[in-house]
C-alpha cells in the first residue's frame, strides 16, 4: 500500500475514533438531547468557517492576489503542476514578508488558492519551490480543508458538551455520590482527547500531502530539500541565532504570522515547546525521512548529509 493510501486509512480511523468519542462523551455527560444540540451548533459554526475559510485565511495572512503579468514564473509553475495533478489551476497569492513559508486554502479544487511568501521565493531554488507548491496543491486535491472542518466540528461539539455539563454540575446538576467526581474528570479529559485526535488527523494529512506533492512533481527530493531549509530557518529564528540584518528583523517577521492561520503553513512558524501529541505537523525530520525513503523506493540516489 502506498503512503497516501495508508494515511487515508489512518485519517478515516482517527475521524471514526473522534466520532466514537463524541458519542460516548455526549451520551454520558449531556444525554441524547445535549448531544444533538451540540452537534447541530458545532456543524453550523464549522461549516460556516469551512465555506469562508479561504477568504478569511488569505485576508488574515495579508496575502495579495497576483496576476500572470505580475508573477509570470510563479503562475507558470502553479499552472504546470496543476496540470500534472489534473486539477483546476488555483488562484495565486504572494505574502510580503521575509519569513519563508507557504500555504493553500479553499473548500474544494474549484475554489483553491496557493499563497507563498516573498521570503520563500528568495530562499528556495526553483525545484524546491515547485516541491512546496506541489505539496500545497495536494492539500487542495485531497480536500484537506473539508477533512479538517469535519474534525473541528466533532471536536467542537465535544468541547461544547463538556462546557454544558460543567456548568450543570457546578450549579447543582452533579452528584458526587453518583459518580460526579468521575464526571468532572471526564469534563477535563474529553476536550484534551478530542484535541489530540484532531492533531493526529492534521499530521496524517501532512504526510499525505508530502507524498501527493512528490507524485505531482515527479520527484520527492526537492520537497525534502525545501523542508530542510525551512526548518533550519525556523530553528535559527526561534533560537535567536540569526545575526545582522535578519536578526534585527526578527520581531516583525514573527508578527507577520497570524496565530489563526499558523497551522496552514507548510512548516508551522511557531511551535513553542509543545509535545508531539499537540503538534499540527509531524516533525520535519520525520517528513524528510519519509520523502527520502520514497525516493529510494523509486531508485533515486539520496545524498547523505
Amino acid at each position: 500500500m502506498n503512503i497516501i493510501g495508508s494515511n487515508t486509512i489512518k485519517t478515516t480511523l482517527l475521524l471514526g475514533g473522534l466520532t466514537g468519542l463524541f458519542m460516548v462523551i455526549g451520551g454520558a455527560l449531556a444525554g441524547s438531547g445535549g448531544l444533538i444540540i451540540a452537534l447541530i451548533l458545532a456543524t453550523a459554526l464549522n461549516m460556516g468557517a469551512w465555506w469562508f475559510s479561504g477568504s478569511l485565511a488569505l485576508r488574515m495572512s495579508g496575502a495579495q492576489e497576483v496576476s500572470a503579468e505580475e508573477a509570470p514564473d510563479l503562475h507558470n509553475m502553479v499552472e504546470s503542476l496543476a496540470n500534472n495533478a489534473q486539477m483546476p489551476k488555483p488562484r495565486v497569492y504572494i505574502i510580503e514578508t521575509d519569513m519563508p513559508n507557504a500555504f493553500a486554502t479553499g473548500r474544494n479544487p474549484q475554489n483553491g488558492a496557493v499563497a507563498v511568501t516573498s521570503g520563500i521565493m528568495g530562499l528556495l531554488n526553483r525545484d524546491e519551490l515547485a516541491g512546496v507548491v506541489a505539496h500545497e496543491l495536494a492539500h487542495i486535491k485531497h480536500y484537506d480543508t473539508l477533512i479538517s472542518s469535519i474534525a473541528a466540528t466533532i471536536g467542537g461539539a465535544i468541547t461544547f458538551i463538556a462546557e454544558m455539563a460543567f456548568w450543570s454540575m457546578l450549579f447543582g446538576g452533579g452528584d458526587d455520590e453518583e459518580g460526579g467526581g468521575g464526571g468532572f474528570l471526564m469534563l477535563f479529559l474529553a476536550p484534551i482527547a478530542a484535541t489530540i485526535i484532531q492533531m493526529a488527523v492534521s499530521r496524517s494529512r501532512e504526510f499525505s500531502a508530502d507524498a501527493g506533492g512528490a507524485r505531482i512533481l515527479g520527484d520527492p527530493l526537492p520537497l525534502a530539500s525545501a523542508l530542510s531549509k525551512l526548518e533550519t530557518w525556523s530553528q535559527s529564528m526561534q533560537g535567536g541565532m540569526l545575526g545582522g540584518r535578519r536578526g534585527q528583523q526578527r520581531q516583525p517577521q514573527q508578527a507577520a504570522v497570524n496565530p489563526a492561520t499558523a497551522h496552514l503553513y507548510i512548516v508551522p512558524p511557531a511551535l513553542g515547546g509543545l509535545g508531539d501529541l499537540f503538534r499540527t505537523h509531524p516533525r520535519t525530520e520525520d517528513r524528510i525521512a519519509r520523502l527520502q525513503e520514497l525516493a529510494r523506493s523509486e531508485g533515486r540516489p539520496v545524498a547523505v548529509r
